[in-house]
């Protein structure tokens, strides 16, 4: 998904400032599925409003700069809905970690060891962000997209754990040049 649709679709949950919108992906669990950064965030908003397809007010702040709140627009709402009614993209899984294991065989096993363990501290934190948000109430959706997102990171952990043997730190022909 581009970030205009995702900024359309977390605007059909309510008004929204750009940082409101940005801590949804890193707080609420957007950040598992779809990626934005700020970056990309404000000029996609910039192009909604453009187009129509998103109003802004300002909101005055005390001793601030007057903040922008984002509402979707029936047009876009419109738009949002047509952009899933078409075929979605293939899933793609991007992963510096995956990609650096793809090696191992060229590394040391204590750096290997040690990527395991940061990766798997990674997920741990994120299955317990998923855990604290799925605290709340949530739409048919929002629930299928946090059990969704649960049950990969706590595969990933059982795979992670039962891979962590192969690499306990022994002698390094590496390490010991």
């Amino acid at each position: 998904m581009d970030v205009r649709t995702i900024c359309l679709g977390i605007l059909t949950r309510g008004d929204a400032t750009g940082y409101e919108i940005k801590n949804l992906f890193q707080h609420d669990g957007y950040q598992h599925f779809v990626e934005a950064s700020f970056g990309s965030i404000y000029p996609a908003l910039n192009r909604l409003t453009e187009e129509g397809l998103v109003s802004v007010r300002a909101e005055a702040q005390e001793k601030r700069p007057d903040r922008k709140v984002y509402s979707i627009t029936p047009a876009g709402r419109t738009a949002f809905i047509a952009s899933l009614l078409k075929p979605l993209p293939e899933d793609r899984h991007r992963s510096p970690f995956v990609f650096a294991m793809l090696f191992s065989d060229l590394l040391p096993k204590s750096r290997v060891a040690a990527l395991i363990d940061q990766y798997t501290t990674q997920a741990q934190a994120k299955l317990a962000q998923l855990n604290e948000s799925n605290t709340q109430p949530k739409s048919a959706g929002e629930e299928f997209a946090n059990g969704f997102g649960r049950a990969i990171y706590e595969a990933m952990l059982d795979f992670l754990k039962s891979q962590r043997p192969k690499f306990n730190a022994e002698p390094d022909a590496i390490a010991a040049e």
